[in-house]
């Protein structure tokens, strides 16, 4: 593991009241708590950060060429896929 820096953080007396508790009870530190939560928050919020410009580079490329499925041609391709069939993509259209 890369060497670590301190970073100060300031809690009001509830949160780390609370932090306390969740980490005496899972047999942890406050600090291990509070490490896992920030990286549980930045993986989240890296996912979501990814999704958005998925979609928004999904709705420019629509935008710019009109190639589309409605919405039963994507269900009938999901289901599908959730019945384990191997599904290729429909091909869109306009």
């Amino acid at each position: 593991m890369p060497s670590a820096s301190t970073t100060s953080l300031k809690l009001d007396p509830d949160m780390k009241a609370r932090i306390q508790r969740l980490a005496a009870a899972r047999r942890r530190t406050s600090h291990w708590i509070m490490r896992e939560a920030i990286g549980e928050y930045i993986t989240r919020e890296e996912k979501r950060q990814s999704f958005l410009q998925d979609a928004v580079a999904a709705w420019e490329d629509y935008q710019r060429t009109g190639l589309h499925l409605n919405q039963n041609e994507a269900d009938r391709w999901m289901a599908k896929l959730e019945s384990g069939e191997e599904a290729p993509i429909p091909e869109c259209h306009k």
